[in-house]
């Protein structure tokens, strides 16, 4: 029987220690959290500035309820483009400095209409081996030639452009790596999508807010100018606190998004509470730059105290702070023993990250304090020592 099937891969996954748990919180996003009466330091959203339960984004909200009721109605093609849509839109463009944006309801529905929109069967994607699913997914509904090279390798990537064929190219990659917390090279990619003529598509998802004068991203901290075949993906439900995304470009582009791709024309209009939000987001991420610098000062406050344990943070200059265990148990472990002292730090397994690379991804905010961040230091340093002793040399990461 089918049941039995899914009972059998269920009792898998728990065996392989990959079975998932979703928790229930009872306090709003922020540093700490409410888990069935537990209060926690919470080093698990991707609030980078902590924006998520602003009291200028909830003014933001309420006024909008009373001016524009709750739902859009429609899809934003037919009659679900509100007045607080095409603010957000126009805002963001220019925050930017490029030439037009479109606001999607989640950045997975925007990944998913860029690559799908821009090519076909016969061309060709050349994308990075630790793309995020939503980046895959788009790879594999465009139907075009699938070519990963491996993680942020240029010199590779530009053999396999040069021996392509195809009619069009694209390059698709994240700007900061979800689960690494590293930067990809983005001016040697927009080298070789000049040298090749192909699009360059810029995942920022957690760049945005974060990176680059004023918070404008990863394309700003490289200094990248505006260029038609640049194409800057970005979220809004982690730095701007709130939910959606943007896809933001030359106004050829644009428009034509707006016109092919399926998953913004066949999805209702979120709800103008959210654009309104959104707008206010965007004044704090511009006058955000104390909150920034304090971000990076937990950052280094967090290498510093965890620079001799046994596990290692991978390099990464972001607020992504990832502590690789190795094992999937081990990595559970070391979260459970951190739970029980009032710390909440997920455990990233397969298929998230590669096998035998499971790890804490320590998620850092503006909102932490100094002090909390030292009680995570001292939790795992003194946690350290137990999980070691669980590691599996056979499912080290090299």
């Amino acid at each position: 029987m089918i049941w039995d099937e899914l009972e059998t891969g269920l009792a898998q996954l728990a065996n392989d220690g990959l079975l998932r748990r979703r928790r229930t919180l009872d306090a709003p996003c922020g540093p700490e959290a409410v888990i069935d009466g537990q209060r926690l330091i919470a080093f698990c959203s991707n609030d980078y500035l902590g924006l998520a339960n602003h009291p200028a984004l909830i003014a933001a909200a309420r006024d909008a309820a009373e001016q524009w009721g709750i739902g859009s109605g429609a899809s934003h093609m037919v009659s679900g483009h509100l007045r607080p849509h095409a603010e957000l839109e126009e805002r963001l463009a220019s925050f930017l400095g490029r030439e037009r944006a479109l606001y999607f309801t989640t950045g997975y529905m925007a990944n998913l209409a860029i690559a799908p929109t821009l090519v076909e069967r016969n061309d060709a994607i050349f994308a990075d081996k630790l793309n995020h699913a939503s980046l895959i997914d788009a790879a594999q509904l465009a139907r075009a030639e699938h070519i990963r090279y491996p993680h942020g390798d240029v010199e590779t990537l530009a053999r396999r452009l040069a021996q392509s064929s195809a009619k069009r190219k694209l390059i698709l990659t994240d700007a900061v790596f979800s689960m690494d917390g590293n930067l990809a090279p983005l001016p040697e990619l927009f080298e070789l999508a000049e040298r090749y003529d192909t699009w360059l598509v810029v995942d920022d998802a957690h760049g945005f807010g974060v990176l680059g004068p004023g918070g404008r991203g990863s394309l700003a901290h490289f200094g990248l100018p505006p260029s038609p075949r640049l194409i800057l993906m970005g979220t809004l439900g982690k730095a701007a606190g709130v939910s959606g995304a943007f896809v933001a470009g030359d106004r050829r582009v644009i428009e034509w998004l707006m016109q092919r791709a399926r998953s913004y024309i066949f999805t209702t209009a979120s709800s103008p509470i959210i654009a309104a939000a959104l707008i206010a987001s965007l004044e704090l991420i511009a006058n955000g730059d104390e909150r920034r610098a304090h971000l990076y000062r937990l950052i280094a406050r967090l290498q510093a105290g965890l620079s001799d344990l046994p596990q290692r943070l991978l390099a990464s200059p972001t607020a992504i702070q990832p502590l690789l265990i190795g094992g999937n148990d081990a990595a559970v472990h070391l979260a459970g023993q951190l739970f029980e002292r009032g710390l909440w730090v997920p455990a990233i397994r397969p298929p998230t990250v590669p096998m035998g690379s499971a790890r804490l991804r320590i998620s850092l905010s503006a909102a932490h304090s100094e002090a909390q961040v030292d009680r995570l230091i001292q939790a795992l340093r003194e946690c350290a020592d137990s999980t070691a002793s669980l590691a599996n040399p056979s499912e080290s990461f090299h």
